[in-house]
Formats: C-alpha cells, sequence, structure tokens
C-alpha cells in the first residue's frame, strides 16, 4: 500500500454500558475483550500506534497487564468518537495523520478490513480523502430491518446518504427480495471509520444535524456539513458482542479461526 500517512488506530472502551456493563473487560477466550480488539488491530501493519482509549481505571490497568498501550479519557464524551478524538490529541497525531476508531466490541475482527479501510488515503488522489468507511453487500430482505444501517454511493464510491431504510428502494425486486443484474443492490454499512485528524476535528466541532438527529446516524452530520465519505467494500463481515449472551458465539468463530 503505497503512500500513506501516519496511520494510528483508536480503540474506544468505555466502562458503563446498558446492556453490557464492563464489556471491554469480558473475557474472550480468556483474553479481555478491549486486548483482544487491540491484538486484532495490531495484526494490520499500516499502523503506526494501536491503543485503547478508556475513562475506567480498572481497563487502564488490565492493559497494562497485558502490555498494550492506552490512555485515559474523560467520562463525559457523547460518543466513541469523542474518546477518539481526545485520545488522538494526546498522542499528537498530525493534522494530516489517519486516524481509525476500532470498534472495542469487535474482538473477531478480520485484520484485512482495516487494510480495505485505509485504501481510499493511498496514492496521490488519496491526499483528497478525509473520511473513509466500509460497505457489505446485502440482500434487500436483510436490507428490511431498521437495525441494519444502509448507504448508497455516487459512481467515485462516495455515499449519498445512510439510512436505515432499505435504500436504494427497488421497483424490481421479486417478492424474495432478490436483486435483479442490473440494478444497484443493498450496500450494509459496517461502522468502521477512517479520519484524518483534520477532519477529525472538524467532525467534533459541528453541531448535530437535522438528518443525524433524525436517523440517530452520526454519519450524517458529514454529509449534511459536504464532507465526503470514501467507501470501500469488503467481503468480510463483522461479529459484535452487544449482550453479555453474544460471547459464546464469539468464542466459537474464533475457534474456527484458529483450526
Amino acid at each position: 500500500m503505497k503512500s500513506l500517512p501516519p496511520c494510528y488506530a483508536i480503540i474506544p472502551a468505555r466502562y458503563d454500558s446498558s446492556r453490557f456493563p464492563g464489556k471491554p473487560l469480558a473475557e474472550i477466550l480468556g483474553v479481555p475483550m478491549c486486548v483482544r480488539v487491540h491484538q486484532r488491530a495490531s495484526l494490520c501493519p499500516r499502523f503506526c500506534k494501536v491503543v485503547i482509549a478508556t475513562d475506567d481505571e480498572r481497563i487502564l490497568a488490565v492493559a497494562k497487564a497485558w502490555n498494550v498501550q492506552a490512555v485515559m479519557t474523560a467520562k463525559d464524551h457523547q460518543s466513541g468518537t469523542d474518546r477518539v478524538l481526545e485520545a488522538a490529541r494526546l498522542l499528537g497525531a498530525e493534522p494530516q495523520s489517519v486516524v481509525v476508531n476500532v470498534q472495542g466490541d469487535e474482538p473477531a475482527l478480520a485484520p484485512a478490513m482495516l487494510e480495505e479501510l485505509l485504501t481510499p488515503f493511498c496514492g496521490p488522489q488519496g491526499e483528497a480523502v478525509q473520511v473513509a468507511t466500509l460497505a457489505a453487500p446485502i440482500s434487500r430482505t436483510q436490507a428490511a430491518s431498521p437495525d441494519r444501517v444502509k448507504v448508497v454511493l455516487d459512481a467515485h464510491s462516495r455515499a449519498l446518504y445512510f439510512s436505515r431504510a432499505a435504500i436504494p428502494f427497488s421497483r424490481e425486486a421479486d417478492t424474495e427480495g432478490a436483486n435483479l443484474a442490473d440494478e444497484a443492490g443493498p450496500l450494509l454499512h459496517i461502522g468502521l471509520y477512517a479520519f484524518r485528524m483534520s477532519a477529525l476535528e472538524r467532525f467534533a466541532a459541528l453541531p448535530q444535524g437535522r438528518l443525524e438527529r433524525t436517523e440517530k446516524l452520526e454519519q450524517l452530520r458529514l454529509l449534511e456539513n459536504a464532507i465526503p465519505i470514501h467507501v470501500a467494500i469488503t467481503r468480510h463481515t463483522c461479529h459484535g458482542v452487544d449482550r453479555p449472551e453474544d460471547v459464546k458465539q464469539i468464542e466459537n468463530i474464533l475457534r474456527e479461526q484458529e483450526t
């Protein structure tokens, strides 16, 4: 991968969670989840630093015990992106560097996804890229769920819109939700983000927009303010941990990957 600026992977790890308190410290095959995510992100060779950003001394202590770099951030951040920004400032990230927000509840993250996420920043054309994210093809039946965020792209792989609605709507799709060969099928947005440090600063300074408040999707703040988001297509899937009962499924996935 050519001509990449310095790249930082930052893993926000907040202790309090309404559905799963202490989630970053939940053990996944004997390893705390936040450490698992750090290990996976560290397998991507493009990062100059991989760091956990936390708000809790317990997580900081566990990171130290596992010899994993971590920084303490404020407890009052409204989102993981705000926590990532504070951590990037603490690390001294340069304005043109790339800061990746690595979801802290993805212990089975495929490192190849991080490579794909960074691809838009490569080469001379990549110098103009401010924000990148990922998407993957899904069926129209899957796209019907409002829990799955969809994205539509322009001819240059930039996001036109993100929505919980089933976009793009097809007048020709059959009753089973299949896609016709000549139409644009739905794309599932995958919540990994890479920001230029300067774009991350700008994003955090902007107020919430109407579309963001309506859809409850913070990435719409960027589009509402004419900040383009480049989207790389991946064939990999994510397996997040939202509740305690998800841990066994993740452990089974990891066992399969290791065999």
